[in-house]
């Protein structure tokens, strides 16, 4: 954790952070009556008495650091569970006059005048917010703003936990049992909960009217939800949903319902082919053979004519030949 400069030295980390409030107020005096804004120094006594009040919080402190050759607006995302007190800092380097640097905060799109204290410390300004954080309304973005000749912002993003299931969907079969698991990273929800999809409406699975689920999981930071005697009709989406102190959070699993006929497909796919093709081989067989019979069939014929042909002849020549010797004789 790194400790914001003073006119006394580095902080040592021990001190309360009150302690760094009140030193950065007694410096204040010394650059605002060059600087346009007093407001942070008029905040102090709020924020003496939300850091008494929540004392008892543990204290987070994260930084981020700009200078007036950014590009882009630089961002912190910062994972949180529960109430803490936070303290924001950004540090700014540029080589014009720091005095000439106006300093803003916000929350989200709305403008804070309090909370929030400005030191410089040769080249550098450094802008310090604090905030205690113990509900959602207070989660979201906060941003720290420089304005020299052009603008730059640093923003903390706070969310709570992420929840992480299968990326891809999982795939089970009718009559199966499966299990599906949700969980998140170093986190301790007050309640998880699972849905399933109808359409664009979730519905909570109620496990105590159906014996067709089971829900439990072997650490907090997990949920598992079991589904027995699976039919196609338990094919969709699934949404797990976990209850922290400062929000919410879920995620969607997919399942895949799949018939046992499903993996002989391909198999009955591959038998229909080689039917098929057995049957397209038999028909150029059978067209073939047809083919050669026909030539054969023809010169029976012209045989078959042939022969009679000679018989007629034959026939004929031998009555020439009898009418012959009938007129001889006579």
């Amino acid at each position: 954790m790194r400790a914001l400069p003073s006119p006394r030295g580095p902080l040592a980390p021990a001190p309360l952070p009150l302690l760094l409030l009140c030193l950065l107020a007694a410096a204040r005096p010394s650059w605002e009556d060059g600087h346009p804004s007093a407001s942070p120094v008029t905040s102090l006594p709020v924020r003496v008495e939300m850091m008494a009040k929540y004392s008892n919080l543990p204290l987070e402190s994260h930084n981020i650091s700009l200078t007036e050759h950014s590009d882009v607006p630089v961002e912190k995302n910062i994972t949180l569970q529960r109430p803490s007190n936070v303290e924001l800092i950004c540090q700014f380097t540029t080589s014009g006059d720091l005095n000439l640097v106006n300093v803003t905060w916000k929350k989200d799109d709305e403008l804070l005048e309090s909370n929030y204290m400005i030191n410089i410390t040769g080249s550098i300004m450094y802008t310090l917010y604090t905030v205690t954080i113990i509900n959602s309304k207070q989660m979201g973005s906060y941003s720290c703003f420089f304005e020299e000749e052009k603008e730059q912002r640093g923003t903390f993003n706070f969310k709570v936990p992420e929840l992480h299931g299968k990326n891809k969907p999982l795939i089970t079969y009718v009559g199966d049992s499966t299990v599906l698991i949700c969980k998140c990273q170093d986190c301790s929800p007050l309640n998880w909960t699972w849905y399933s999809s109808n359409g664009s409406v979730q519905v909570p699975l109620d496990v105590q009217m159906n014996d067709k689920y089971v829900i439990n999981g072997t650490n907090a930071n997990e949920t598992r939800l079991k589904i027995m005697r699976i039919s196609e009709e338990d094919q969709g989406s699934y949404w797990c949903h976990a209850v922290f102190q400062l929000g919410e959070s879920e995620e969607r699993l997919q399942l895949v319902v799949l018939s046992y006929l499903v993996p002989l497909k391909p198999f009955l796919g591959i038998i229909a082919e080689v039917v098929l093709l057995v049957a397209i081989i038999l028909l150029c067989e059978m067209y073939t053979q047809k083919k050669k019979k026909q030539p054969d069939d023809g010169k029976e014929f012209k045989q078959m004519e042939q022969l009679k042909s000679d018989d007629s002849n034959g026939i004929e020549n031998n009555a020439t030949r009898h009418r012959k010797n009938e007129s001889v004789s006579q």
